[in-house]
């Protein structure tokens, strides 16, 4: 079990938005028949140009593979599905990346790509009570 949770922490340094030459995840949605890649981002969004750097070349890659025939060349099994690429956030995006990610959302619709932005549940805010024991 060690072994195994060493792997994942190494794992988790080589993927995420940082990394654009991975797929962070894949799979189909049994509900929707479409084909999902996930990219994950664990970390707080800065604003800084580097961060909208990493976000777009990263949905760079998961567009190419997609439509350069990669995705098909490998899992030819998945021809004629729809695509959907999903952005897993830990912290809602701010303001600068909200912008990029509705460019994104137009140029990907017109390839009839799906997007969607999935933050993780924080709680209420600081000042919640709605969990406390």
């Amino acid at each position: 079990m060690g072994e195994q949770e060493q792997e994942q922490q190494t794992g988790a340094s080589t993927t995420g938005v940082a990394n654009p030459a991975v797929i962070d995840l894949f799979g189909v949605d049994e509900k929707s028949g479409e084909v999902v890649l996930a990219m994950n981002e664990p970390r707080p969004w800065d604003g800084s140009d580097e961060r909208l750097h990493e976000l777009q070349e990263k949905f760079n890659a998961y567009v190419s593979f997609l439509l350069d025939g990669e995705l098909m060349a490998a899992h030819p099994e998945l021809a004629g599905k729809g695509a959907r690429i999903e952005l897993r956030c830990d912290h809602m995006p701010d303001e600068r990346a909200l912008g990029l990610l509705n460019l994104i959302h137009d140029q990907m619709a017109l390839q009839e790509i799906k997007m969607e932005v999935v933050v993780a549940q924080q709680g209420c805010g600081d000042d919640c009570l709605c969990h406390s024991g």
